[in-house]
């Protein structure tokens, strides 16, 4: 509060000249050539009476007119030198102090206006009323009014009160223009009115396009352009696909995976020798390709399922269902998941620790949705710790121990990357889920992220102007909600313009989210030095959900253009379009979504155990919107059955393709002749824009 104080203290003297010196500033031309060529051939207009008031004119400090364009240079000046000082001291402060300064730079802002403008406003305007009064309206208006105007009367009227003066322009019988008639006038409303709403038009153009510029460039600034290279070579990397015995992406046993994780996976993880022979200097840490570090270390981490009597124990006493947060396992074992302890073989701490649950906050994991279930964070966690040797030892003892078997329903291997060439982290999850049924479904994930904000001034700049606009539009939504009341919710665009401002303030929130979390995983960093194992998770999630927001800023924003455009013909007759059959639309969506569920259970139950593009009702809704687009290879239902296949893939086309399809398109087709016939004449506004535009440009 002090620096604020001292803040509006030393700037109420400069901003106090500033005004007062645009205010002394004349008009270009005051008076008319007409009028002031006038009064040069009349010199009995210069009564006596005229003297004080002239002198009390010529008594004021006032600047010529030209003096406008050096009030603007010096405050301009000003600000370009108070930019130049924060970008210097911001550069001294660093990223997290700039930050800060950011923040107290906006809620200053805030208060300012809120709280410190108008108080000294108020107290301005109090000094003044007692101290410095002095009316001088007369001096204003005789600058402007001329007083002996001639009232504008018709031929048939005349003006009867008495003049203080007579002149030889002003007489009893004087003659005056004529009033505009009727036509004149509506003809010059009807000009002024287009001229205003063209100018409404206008500022909102420019300030929905300034809006989608700050948008995109506050998107499009926080995604980093290495992102996909980084991913790419990631994914070749570590999913092996141009080896047949260690594809990741075709493992289907237990087996198949155990021989890509002691082969592949654990020899990736480790910097060995160049090519020559060379002993990998200074790389200690990194993975095998020499570009990327681990944060920490690598964690392989297993979920249990719980054994439970069979329902008909005729057959097998003992089942594993499938995983559930219900009967997971949770307990401590010993190596070889016995509760038995084991004296005659020694092992390793780390080999013991992989059989004891560790819980999702000892962790720092959160639950993970995979393909075929959801997962909690906890688990039975082993950890690629020490050299290279010792891991490939540890993971064939836990081979021996059958560490992953009958009960295993999913593994999760999960490590942080830094690659110090382009200060990108990257998150890295690769998931096996194994069925009950005995299948094993492998799944990656790799979420490149980027925690430096703010890396230039324009982004800064950008992102404060920004909040600014959605201050701006939450004050204009606010009052005409109250002014329209529940037909402000009938309106289409008003919907656009609170998709715009919640998905702002929740990116602002969000920010301010991943802000927090960039901060404790950077002083983790700092703390440890890299050398602790560092989960991206809450991080990724985070930045995906300020991702989607943004996303949905850009799209909104250029929606708005649509509207913007409502002068061209081809733009409004589409509105036009929608509108008018959007309640047979509504009507059509109902018939066509029973029509839709009655094909997607006949699909489902025909053909869930033949395809895999039927293997859930979401995966056969998708299969049954791509044959409706006409984009599905048939030959897979023929496969599934010869008979039933080609039926039901006949029965669909007919009535959804040829039948539903048809409807469609003929309530367009019909709404689009009635728009057409009943199209408004919009488009005289954009002639007159054209018309004024041309006129300006003198062409």
């Amino acid at each position: 509060i002090g620096i604020g104080i001292m803040v509006e203290l030393f700037t109420l003297i400069p901003s106090l000249l500033i005004v007062q010196f645009f205010r002394r500033i004349r008009p270009r031309r005051q008076i008319a050539p007409i009028r002031e060529a006038l009064y040069k051939i009349q010199p009995s207009r210069k009564t006596s009476t005229n003297v004080p008031a002239i002198k009390k004119k010529q008594s004021s400090i006032t600047f010529p007119w030209w003096c406008l364009f050096i009030a603007y240079g010096v405050s301009m000046i000003i600000i370009v030198i108070s930019i130049f000082f924060i970008i210097v001291r911001g550069i001294e402060f660093g990223d997290v102090k700039t930050q800060q300064w950011l923040t107290s730079v906006l809620t200053g802002f805030f208060s300012s206006v809120i709280f410190t403008q108008p108080i000294k406003i108020i107290c301005l305007a109090i000094f003044f009323i007692c101290f410095c009064r002095n009316s001088k309206d007369e001096k204003e208006t005789s600058e402007y009014i001329n007083e002996d105007d001639e009232f504008n009367i018709s031929n048939d009227e005349e003006y009867l009160h008495s003049l203080e003066y007579h002149s030889i322009f002003s007489s009893q019988s004087r003659k005056s223009i004529n009033r505009l008639n009727e036509n004149e006038v509506i003809y010059a409303r009807d000009q002024r009115l287009k001229e205003i709403q063209m100018w409404a038009i206008i500022r909102e153009f420019l300030i929905c396009f300034t809006f989608a510029i700050l948008v995109f460039v506050i998107t499009y600034s926080s995604q980093d352009q290495h992102s996909f290279s980084q991913v790419n070579h990631l994914r070749a990397y570590f999913l092996n696909q141009r080896q047949t015995t260690a594809d990741y992406t075709q493992i289907n046993t237990i087996d198949e995976y155990w021989y890509w994780l002691e082969n592949s996976f654990v020899s990736n993880i480790r910097a060995q020798q160049w090519y020559n022979g060379d002993v990998p200097q200074y790389l200690n840490g990194f993975l095998n390709d020499k570009s990327s570090r681990l944060i920490g270390w690598a964690t392989i981490r297993q979920l249990r399922v719980k054994s439970e009597l069979c329902p008909d124990q005729r057959i097998i006493s003992i089942c594993e269902d499938s995983y559930s947060f219900f009967n997971e396992e949770t307990q401590l074992f010993q190596p070889g998941w016995t509760n038995e302890t084991i004296e005659d073989e020694a092992y390793s701490s780390s080999t013991v620790k992989a059989f004891n649950y560790t819980t999702s906050d000892e962790l720092d994991t959160y639950t993970y949705v995979g393909k075929f279930g959801t997962y909690r964070g906890g688990g039975y966690v082993y950890e690629f710790r020490g050299r290279l040797s010792d891991m490939k030892t540890n993971l064939s003892r836990l081979h021996q121990l059958d560490w992953i078997d009958g009960k295993t329903r999913a593994v999760f291997i999960q490590l942080t990357l830094y690659n110090p060439s382009v200060e990108l982290l990257t998150a890295v999850t690769l998931l096996a889920e194994f069925l009950p049924t005995g299948g094993v479904y492998t799944t990656s994930r790799f979420e490149p992220i980027n925690f430096y904000t703010f890396t230039s001034i324009l982004q800064l700049v950008c992102t404060i102007l920004y909040i600014f606009f959605i201050i701006y539009f939450i004050i204009i939504e606010i009052r005409l909600l109250f002014e329209l009341r529940l037909k402000y919710f009938h309106q289409f665009w008003s919907i656009i313009q609170l998709g715009i401002i919640g998905c702002s303030l929740g990116s602002i929130a969000v920010y301010f989210w991943r802000f927090q979390e960039a901060n404790r995983i950077s002083q983790l960093f700092e703390q440890t030095n890299g050398y602790v194992y560092i989960n991206l998770q809450l991080a990724v999630y985070v930045n995906d959900v300020l991702t989607f927001l943004l996303g949905y800023c850009c799209f909104f924003s250029m929606i708005k253009f649509v509207q913007l455009f409502r002068f061209n013909r081809r733009v409004s007759l589409f509105a036009e379009t929608l509108k008018y059959c959007a309640k047979e639309l509504i009507s059509f969506s109902l018939m066509f979504a029973i029509v839709f569920m009655s094909f997607l259970c006949l699909f489902y139950l025909l053909f869930v155990s033949k395809l895999s593009s039927c293997s859930s009702l979401l995966a056969t809704a998708q299969m049954l919107f791509e044959m409706t687009l006409m984009k599905f290879d048939a030959s897979q239902i023929v496969g599934a059955d010869a008979f039933l296949g080609p039926f039901c893939f006949t029965l669909f086309m007919l009535l959804v393709v040829f039948v539903c399809l048809s409807m469609f398109f003929s309530i367009i087709i019909d709404s689009f002749h009635h728009a057409k016939d009943n199209q408004k004449e919009d488009q005289v506004m954009l002639s007159f824009m054209v018309k004024k535009f041309l006129r300006w440009t003198g062409t």
